[in-house]
């Protein structure tokens, strides 16, 4: 079993971003051995995270791709339809995603995420047989009600399992599949277009088809290797599941009890720290959605013919991912979280307004790289007292993966968590109500307004990201006067108790 003993002047040393507590510091585990039981984690639960998440991607997103061979015309879309359909599918999306979490939280991942699998991709299959813009509107209801869980489900379950030195390169997996999904649902995309129509349907509809199938087949075996809990995983040894008890122990007066307490629903409404990280996620959101949803549509916009279009997007998110992976080590080695998120804006506003500022169509495909790659910056970051230059590549992919860790990693206990974080991600999800609507056939081929608007609108996620992390800091110098004031508690919980500190 683990070891417990009274732990060293050493041990007694916070590691950064590390909470502890004076009443729990007691415990002591083996750090190779806390390390061993958490590469596991990575080993068994890792790939099947990646595998719901492409899955889920691919059957969120694939209407893009639909859209470039027939699906606006065979359903007779006029004007603003299409993006209506979208705008709808985010309604549920962003309804459903709470109550999804704190299922997650009541019942287990493997039960919530698995009835969630079964449901979306019976309903990616129903859509390949949709004849008009009524029964598109309702598929894409009931796949934003069915997926709304998955991608704030697993940001929980990391935040509850890896400490917050390390959680930014795992929840960095949701746009990991983003770009794998973007790359791979464009190949999948372009192959089933060159099939044409089969047995009397349309290829896009088998685009459908066979994905929903595809999830249906692979993500139920992926579905059992989710754990009910990582205190009970089944992949774990009886000592390393010793280990992952003795860490909730550790921290229990900030993770929280098992059963749970009705007043974390009003203490997480009641955070303003959620509504202005939530603010600058809607944002920023804008571009992110419109990015993956419309990239086929923006490059055709471009003037590329449409049987180049799915092909083309492979290099854009393969760049995506690139960023996506250096920026996260770098800010998880750093532990900075809003001088990372306020950098990656940056690009982001410089790739809209190159597709704003010329109807090139080679400059508006760079900028696309720009979006998703972003640009090699100069960032002065502030080392002891000494400015470092460091060259970081930002992106629009890297805002959401930072944001969410952000606010995944500053909330407890886990109940309360449990309902703030996709408190957050809804209000970040509303961006889907305005970017599925920026993007009408009618302002092709550049889409001007669109592009224009998401440059806007990035700028303005930048003064909540500085607004987080005034708030963050100013609570944090609160409790440090308090210690050195000899106070031992303030009389709050969760992440507003004394011992607590916030990560920047």
């Amino acid at each position: 079993m683990a070891d417990i003993k009274a732990p060293s002047i050493e041990d007694a040393k916070p590691a950064p971003g590390e909470i502890r507590d004076d009443s729990t510091s007691s415990i002591y585990i083996d750090p190779e051995k806390e390390k061993a039981a958490l590469r596991k984690f990575d080993k068994y639960l890792l790939p099947v995270v990646l595998i719901f998440l492409v899955l889920s991607a691919l059957d969120r997103t694939n209407i893009g791709n639909a859209r470039v061979f027939g699906f606006d015309e065979d359903l007779g879309l006029v004007g603003g339809q299409f993006g209506n359909i979208n705008t709808l599918f985010f309604v549920t999306f962003i309804v459903f995603e709470t109550p999804w979490v704190m299922a997650i939280n009541r019942f287990g991942p493997n039960k919530a995420l698995g009835t969630a699998l079964i449901l979306w991709s019976s309903v990616t299959i129903g859509s390949g047989f949709v004849r008009t813009y009524a029964q598109a509107i309702v598929c894409r209801l009931l796949l934003g009600a069915t997926e709304a869980g998955v991608s704030p489900g697993f940001a929980y379950l990391f935040a509850t399992i890896y400490p917050r030195s390390s959680t930014a390169k795992r929840i960095a997996m949701g746009n990991v599949a983003n770009t794998i999904s973007g790359a791979f649902g464009g190949l999948f995309a372009y192959a089933i277009q060159t099939m044409g129509t089969r047995r009397g349907i349309q290829a896009w509809r088998w685009l459908f088809i066979i994905e929903g199938c595809i999830t249906f087949v692979v993500g139920g075996l992926c579905w059992l290797f989710l754990p009910r809990s990582p205190e009970d995983a089944w992949f774990l040894s009886a000592e390393d599941k010793h280990i992952m008890e003795l860490r909730k122990q550790k921290n229990i007066e900030y993770r929280g009890e098992n059963k749970f307490n009705s007043k974390w629903i009003k203490l997480a409404f009641q955070d303003p720290f959620i509504y202005i990280a939530g603010g600058a996620f809607f944002f920023s959101s804008v571009a992110i959605t419109g990015f993956s949803i419309f990239l086929p549509t923006i490059i055709r916009g471009l003037g590329y013919a449409s049987l180049k279009v799915n092909y083309l997007t492979i290099p854009v998110y393969i760049c995506g991912f690139l960023s996506l992976i250096v920026q996260c080590y770098f800010s998880d080695k750093m532990q900075q979280r809003a001088l990372f998120l306020v950098g990656s804006a940056l690009p982001v506003v410089a790739g809209y307004l190159i597709c704003v500022g010329t109807p090139n169509p080679t400059a508006g495909y760079i900028a696309m790289f720009i979006l998703s790659f972003g640009m090699q910056s100069n960032c002065p970051l502030l080392d002891s007292g000494s400015v470092l230059t460091e060259v970081i590549p930002l992106g629009v992919y890297s805002i959401s993966t930072l944001v969410v860790t952000w606010v995944a990693t500053n909330l407890m206990p886990d109940q309360k968590r449990s309902v703030a974080l996709p408190v957050f991600y809804s209000i970040g999800n509303l961006s889907g109500l305005v970017s599925s609507q920026l993007y009408p056939s009618q302002h092709a081929p550049r889409y001007v307004i669109g592009n224009s608007i998401s440059a806007g609108l990035e700028c303005v996620a930048v003064c909540f990201f500085v607004s987080g992390w005034f708030l963050l800091r100013m609570r944090n110098k609160r409790k440090e006067k308090l210690v050195a004031d000899g106070a031992t508690t303030n009389g709050l919980e969760g992440d507003m108790a004394l011992g607590f500190k916030y990560g920047l």
